[in-house]
């Protein structure tokens, strides 16, 4: 049975455009375009997973991803316009499982929705799991070893320790003093700048292109998140 997305977005045209592409692409899609509608649908109806656009009429994008979360872990994938950083930091820790910026290609809309829809609800939030799984990147935790499309990724001890922390936590904001409290133990200088050095080293193990990173995003004067869906 082909699987149910909710999409919730005023702009008619991409509305369309989208519905299009993705009933193309084999899925069943219902479409609100307004907050509100989006929420009656999602009461009404199951589904796999929603598109969720930041920027609504009547309600903030943000207040209907909490409502949403507030009672279901449907995967969530945002749509935000350019220039909303902070948005989808917030986005994220409120229980958003991945973002996509304004414009996009539909064949990326479609990628990431996969991406999220293979993990499903939940699956990195158990607890006691040895094997941290993100899209194409595996961190073993009883093994200390990071792999990437089952390539181990070269990574020193501490820098382990430290993508560990992150996967830990995904989708929440981590400070700089609270990586380093989470990896020590103990509470270091807030701005350490060999924090960002280790950070950069480890993009450059895990990220496709570690001048544009999907996997470990910085968030300007607070620190990093940890993106909860990956492909």
């Amino acid at each position: 049975m082909a699987q149910h997305l909710l999409l919730i977005e005023d702009d008619e045209r991409l509305a369309q455009m989208i519905c299009d592409y993705l009933e193309g692409a084999g899925f069943r899609v219902r479409h609100g375009n307004s907050g509100a509608a989006g929420l009656s649908l999602n009461r009404e109806h199951a589904f796999d997973a929603i598109i969720l656009d930041l920027m609504l009429p009547d309600m903030d994008g943000l207040d209907v991803c909490r409502s949403i979360r507030a009672n279901s872990q449907t995967p969530i994938l945002m749509l935000t316009a350019r220039g909303e950083a902070m948005d989808r930091i917030v986005g994220l820790e409120l229980g958003a499982d991945d973002y996509l910026p304004k414009p996009f290609e539909p064949r990326e809309l479609l990628a990431r929705l996969k991406a999220i829809l293979r993990r499903g609800p939940g699956s990195n939030n158990e607890a006691g799991r040895d094997v941290l799984r993100f899209g194409r990147l595996e961190i073993d935790r009883s093994a200390r070893e990071v792999r990437l499309d089952g390539v181990a990724a070269q990574l020193t001890g501490h820098q382990f320790e430290m993508l560990r922390a992150l996967a830990e936590h995904p989708g929440r904001v981590l400070t700089r003093e609270q990586i380093m409290d989470l990896v020590r133990g103990e509470n270091l200088e807030a701005f350490d700048r060999s924090i960002d050095v280790h950070i950069s080293r480890i993009r450059q193990a895990i990220e496709d292109n570690p001048k544009e990173p999907r996997r470990i995003i910085t968030v300007r004067g607070a620190g990093y998140v940890f993106a909860r869906a990956q492909e």
